[in-house]
């Protein structure tokens, strides 16, 4: 056994050890990977299986606020990352600034996203529309609980702004960022 095997089996990471913030995060988001997978898996079959149901669904969406959103978010992703620039390099009020800043866009996006689903409720279309529909609530749905959970973890870390804290943090808030940039052109763009 050589000496590198022997390092990852005394930590119990293994190659978890090398990602920023605990390890733990990592083994949250490779799962909450895999969940968002098996939801778009599910939306790209049931779009195969029902093309003009999705694609009247699809239609019936507004595709600027999403983009707005999705630049919103990136921008996000961009304000954390500084952050925890900013605590690596020891600047705790610049990173809590920069993770203020993660979570004011965060919060832009949580009040985009209930403007959209305001016009498609008051346009007639709900949960129970069509199967679009149906997938559609519960994908973005699902993702926006995560973006409100990682304004959360946000907060928490931003407290004290120790390096593994945020960088915990934002690695999580990536995966948010990550799965929307993912989700956006299958659920809006893709005909």
């Amino acid at each position: 056994m050589s000496t590198v095997d022997c390092e990852q089996e005394e930590s119990g990471w293994g190659v978890l050890e090398g990602l920023p913030g605990d390890p733990m995060i990592w083994v949250l988001i490779f799962s909450e990977f895999a969940a968002f997978g098996l939801f778009l898996g599910a939306f790209a079959v049931a779009h195969a299986i029902k093309p003009a149901v999705f694609a009247a669904g699809q239609a019936a969406l507004d595709p600027r606020l999403a983009g707005l959103n999705t630049v919103v978010l990136v921008t996000s992703g961009w304000a954390a990352a500084r952050g925890t620039a900013a605590a690596r390099a020891g600047e705790g009020r610049p990173s809590r600034y920069w993770l203020l800043a993660a979570m004011g866009l965060g919060a832009s996006f949580v009040a985009i996203k209930l403007v959209e689903y305001a016009k498609e409720i008051a346009s007639g279309v709900g949960l129970e529309a069509s199967p679009f529909f149906t997938l559609y609530f519960l994908l973005t749905g699902f993702h926006l609980l995560h973006v409100w959970l990682g304004i959360v973890i946000l907060a928490v870390v931003c407290r004290r702004a120790q390096v593994t804290s945020v960088e915990t943090g934002t690695a999580f808030w990536h995966m948010v960022d990550l799965v929307w940039v993912v989700m956006f052109p299958i659920v809006y763009l893709v005909r």
